[in-house]
């Protein structure tokens, strides 16, 4: 196992809105013992279905990783707590593991590694990584979506 892969890309349901996608390749990737799957969402402690959460305007990952900004719900809600600790959660099982690359769904605030929204929720994109990608690159496990 050398892979870690976000579940909602493998046909399990742990997107905030139940959604998820099945991505064949990655299906097969697990089922071969390439590949584990974890949410870092869910492992900080969140629940599905939830409120969409997004990095807060005119912030990063970076920002919200050193503690000077928040990941909050469409509501209002500060998610910052559960993003990171997931993040985290999964950073010590890749490091345990010797797990050296991600497959994470792509713009999400969690596991985007190439763009990710905008924190104003109307579908805006922007450059930049989610809180997951941003802790994984930074200690050497390259993220791809």
């Amino acid at each position: 196992m050398k892979i870690v892969v976000s579940p909602c890309l493998i046909g399990i349901r742990t997107r905030w809105d139940e959604s998820c996608d099945e991505i064949e390749e990655l299906i097969h990737l697990v089922r071969s013992g390439q590949a584990v799957f974890m949410c870092p969402e869910q492992l900080g402690g969140l629940t599905t279905p939830r409120e969409p959460a997004e990095i807060e305007p005119g912030k990063t990952a970076k920002d919200v990783l050193k503690g000077e900004a928040k990941v909050l719900s469409i509501t209002g809600v500060d998610f910052t707590e559960q993003f990171v600790i997931g993040a985290r959660r999964i950073l010590e099982f890749c490091q345990e593991m010797g797990i050296e690359t991600a497959i994470l769904k792509a713009d999400s605030p969690s596991c985007g590694s190439i763009q990710t929204y905008d924190g104003s929720f109307t579908d805006i994109k922007i450059p930049g990584k989610g809180i997951t990608g941003e802790l994984l690159e930074q200690n050497g496990i390259k993220v791809y979506n």
